[in-house]
């Protein structure tokens, strides 16, 4: 999953959501250079991409991209599942995408210092340019897949990514939904996250 899926899924506390955001960043055994609760947002992070990696409907949505895409089919579906995440947000919570993104910029502001270097680099921009809130387009992602393609080993391939993702949009919207509510569900079973204010929400989804 993406930084807006990985944020969500970290509950209400600061600590594990700044854990889970850096999840990628913090190699082997390091996640025990910091505190208890922020090591657990790092472990939930790997658990909750090994999850997404193993699931056969995550696996259909790469599929559709493979063909050009290959092994970074799966980064290119991380980002188009925020892309529903954010969109499908009251689905899954009472409380306001736009107070959720408020709150985890000022969260990463707040622990800014104790953030590895690499992440350190990127989070003003990350900020400044309100990331959480571009997925919402479709314009968005191609935004940030030809930015991709410029600074990482990502595929120069967003016209073809883009094209599939219209054309099959509602498919994988539908992978999306079926998929996410069986994520919150194992978080919350492995690792005790509570979700606030969901209530029927989740059911709703399905």
């Amino acid at each position: 999953m993406n930084y807006l899926a990985h944020m969500f899924l970290s509950g209400d506390d600061d600590e594990v959501l700044l854990g889970n955001f850096i999840g990628d960043y913090v190699k082997g055994h390091n996640f025990r250079n910091y505190s208890e609760k922020v090591r657990k947002g790092i472990i939930l992070h790997r658990n909750i991409d090994m999850f997404t990696d193993n699931n056969t409907i995550v696996r259909a949505s790469k599929s559709r991209f493979k063909e050009i895409y290959g092994k970074y089919s799966g980064i290119l579906i991380d980002i188009i599942y925020d892309h529903f995440l954010a969109l499908k947000w009251s689905n899954f919570t009472s409380k306001s995408l736009y107070e959720f993104v408020i709150h985890a910029h000022n969260t990463l502001k707040s622990y800014h210092h104790i953030m590895p270097d690499e992440v350190k680099a990127f989070v003003p921009a990350f900020i400044n340019n309100d990331w959480l809130n571009t997925y919402k387009s479709i314009e968005g992602i191609e935004i940030v897949l030809d930015k991709m393609s410029k600074r990482t080993s990502l595929p120069d391939e967003t016209k073809f990514a883009i094209k599939v993702f219209r054309d099959e949009y509602d498919y994988i919207e539908e992978e999306f939904l079926a998929y996410f509510p069986t994520l919150m569900d194992f978080v919350t079973k492995k690792f005790g996250i509570e979700f606030s204010d969901t209530g029927n929400s989740v059911s709703k989804a399905i």
